[in-house]
């Protein structure tokens, strides 16, 4: 039996010896490479957390002492560490979660997979332990740099600072990178203090002292070093944030696990918060992570363990985020206004080559959304056009600065949102369903959904030239597909992909989901109900000749990968009720839950979004009482087609 298959739980820990824990941690590291290479997922940011993992639960006992991570993406170790080391089926249906996920473990926290907001928990948590005389329990935040970026961060560090006699230790995962390197004048200051002379210097004196005097030894360093006595003090390097009034150990090198076991029992002895700092690698002991400078193999799909080389065949066809890469780029060259904003995503939203050419005119404000929208606004008041591309799950953030900053002041700022709808494996808050919901409801906004890359090209220029107030133009994560053809396009916009004689359903698709309600239209007709298919392209506002459409249907069915509570299918409604337009309208899309991870067409077949399931919805439910000349239900000539989920 393996060190690693010995581990039950945080206290199967307690029994190491030094040898035999440095031999754990390699064999964390063996597994996590050979079991995410079958799987997929976040390598890179685990291997760098392997030795600080350890080190915490060996020093700290989970789950009476929570352990809260941001963002959560590092707690793959975590998990090995508190009994589930079975990756086989990882991120996938039915098996373990890439998150923290209560219903997995007590030894899980905090869910959400948003960066920033580990402080704000670790503070309420460690309050309340206070207030309820909870005065043996301690809260600990991994918290990486790259999160430091964010403003909830900053306001919880002047909270906690404020008030501190709680028991909240804060490890901060220094490895110089979120997705890709961390920037701004934070990494600056932190890279000063990783490669200062002081540091270096006293570094190598702490490891002499333990080669002489073992523990003893560098126990009085870091306590002489702390208090700042003597030489020891004097060559002490600069604390994170030496503004705040918080105790703050390090740095200490998080790959070293009797360094990071001693500033953890050091940070253990307060009764006050304390920041203990971690210099770690992202990728460590993994040869092909390291070498990889974009991410150093952050996430990853299969791979060769050995190589690192991706097993994954390319279908050859074009993502949506790969067209906007290319397009934002076209209309940067004939737009000399425009310019790009992301919070610490250049890579996976597109905006790397835009960099690449125009470096002076994208930027990069680390995980700050509020920040990005908010400047974005400044930006268009001093007479440029912002792109902000984010991803659909976190465009919820920056709700506030786009309703008071932007659309109060009819900024024209362009919001693009990548993996809208449902992404998959990474779980509910990476789903990207709530942005149609919340976004319709800001005055003036405009928001498009293009349904394959000749309209996402076609409707990101029209968004940029557009200079009456914000829009939005989302899409899913993945591959294009064909280009739907339309066989006309109404005076205002609104693209008719299919037409039959006869007027009973009239189906709007939004965005991806125009290649399903194709599907649906067949199987429809197959049972004698004609169906018209029209892709609105801009959802929000609804257009006239959609209005105009419906009143000449018998049934409208919207369907949208969104959540439909307040959806685009609410809008439809609304605007028809407005305009005294009887029709009546079923409203297809995301249930008001949180979707677990797995595939998305998995995902899809269990809520009822396939093309079978939305045919046999308006046939069984809705157009049979209804429509008199509609055929009944075949359930073996809808089988028969087998057409596949979008």
């Amino acid at each position: 039996m393996t060190f690693l298959e010995s581990i039950k739980g945080p206290r199967d820990l307690d029994s190491l010896n030094l040898e035999e824990t440095k031999q754990l941690c390699a064999e964390i590291r063996e597994h996590l490479v050979n079991s995410v290479a079958k799987t997929g997922g976040h390598l890179g940011p685990n291997l760098g957390v392997v030795e600080t993992t350890v080190a915490i639960h060996r020093v700290f006992d989970s789950p009476k002492d929570p352990i809260i991570f941001d963002t959560g993406h590092q707690s793959y170790v975590h998990k090995l560490l508190t009994g589930r080391q079975d990756f086989s089926r990882l991120r996938q249906k039915d098996g373990i979660a890439g998150y923290p996920q209560r219903s997995e473990s007590v030894h899980d926290v905090v869910e959400s997979s948003h960066a920033s907001s580990s402080l704000s928990w670790a503070d309420g948590i460690a309050q309340a332990f206070k207030a309820t005389g909870q005065d043996d329990r301690y809260v600990i935040a991994m918290v990486g740099d790259g999160a430091l970026t964010g403003g909830m961060t900053w306001e919880a560090l002047n909270n906690i600072t404020d008030d501190n006699a709680r028991k909240l230790v804060i490890v901060v995962n220094d490895n110089g990178r979120s997705y890709a390197p961390t920037i701004g004048g934070l990494a600056r200051y932190l890279n000063e203090i990783r490669t200062e002379k002081v540091y270096r210097k006293a570094y190598r004196l702490s490891r002499a002292l333990f080669n002489k005097f073992g523990l003893v030894g560098r126990l009085a360093y870091s306590t002489a070093r702390g208090a700042g006595t003597g030489l020891l003090g004097a060559m002490a390097p600069r604390g994170m944030f030496p503004n705040l009034d918080i105790k703050y150990i390090g740095p200490i090198d998080g790959h070293d696990i009797h360094a990071m076991e001693i500033a953890l029992r050091q940070a253990k002895k307060y009764a006050y918060p304390v920041i203990v700092h971690a210099i770690t690698q992202k990728g460590k002991g993994f040869d092909p992570a390291m070498l990889h400078e974009d991410d150093q193999f952050h996430a990853v799909g299969q791979i060769n363990p050995e190589t690192g080389e991706s097993l994954e065949e390319s279908d050859g066809k074009a993502t949506f985020t790969s067209v906007f890469s290319d397009e934002i780029v076209r209309v940067a060259d004939r737009r000399k206004d425009v310019v790009g904003i992301t919070g610490a995503m250049l890579i996976p939203v597109g905006l790397d080559k835009f960099a690449k050419k125009y470096p002076s005119r994208v930027f990069d404000v680390g995980i700050a959304e509020q920040h990005a929208v908010a400047s974005a606004a400044g930006m268009a008041f001093g007479g440029l056009h912002p792109v902000v591309a984010i991803y659909a799950t976190f465009a919820n953030r920056a709700f506030d600065q786009l309703l008071m900053d932007v659309a109060l002041h009819k900024a024209a700022v362009t919001l693009v949102l990548d993996r809208a709808g449902v992404t998959g494996p990474d779980g509910a808050s990476h789903h990207g369903m709530w942005d149609l919901a919340i976004l319709q409801v800001v005055p003036g906004i405009r928001i498009a959904a293009p349904r394959d890359g000749a309209t996402l090209r076609e409707e990101l220029n029209e968004a940029v030239d557009y200079s009456g107030g914000p829009t939005v133009v989302r899409f899913p994560k993945g591959s294009t597909g064909s280009d739907i053809v339309a066989i006309r396009r109404t005076g205002d916009g609104v693209d008719v992909l299919r037409e039959s004689a006869a007027k009973d359903v009239l189906i709007v698709a939004v965005g991806s989901m125009a290649s399903t309600a194709l599907k649906v239209s067949e199987l429809l007709e197959a049972q004698g109900i004609g169906c018209t298919v029209v892709d609105p392209r801009w959802v929000v506002p609804v257009a006239a000749s959609v209005l105009e459409l419906s009143a000449r249907h018998r049934l409208v069915v919207t369907i949208e990968d969104g959540v439909k509570v307040g959806g685009v299918g609410t809008r439809v409604r609304q605007d028809l009720r407005t305009a005294q337009i009887d029709t009546a309208v079923t409203e297809l899309g995301l249930p008001d839950e949180f979707l677990e991870h797995a595939s998305r067409s998995e995902i899809l077949e269990r809520i009822g979004l396939t093309p079978q399931a939305i045919a046999r919805d308006i046939v069984a439910q809705v157009v049979g009482a209804r429509i008199p000349h509609a055929k009944p239900l075949d359930e073996i000539s809808l089988e028969s087609r087998q057409p596949k989920a979008n």
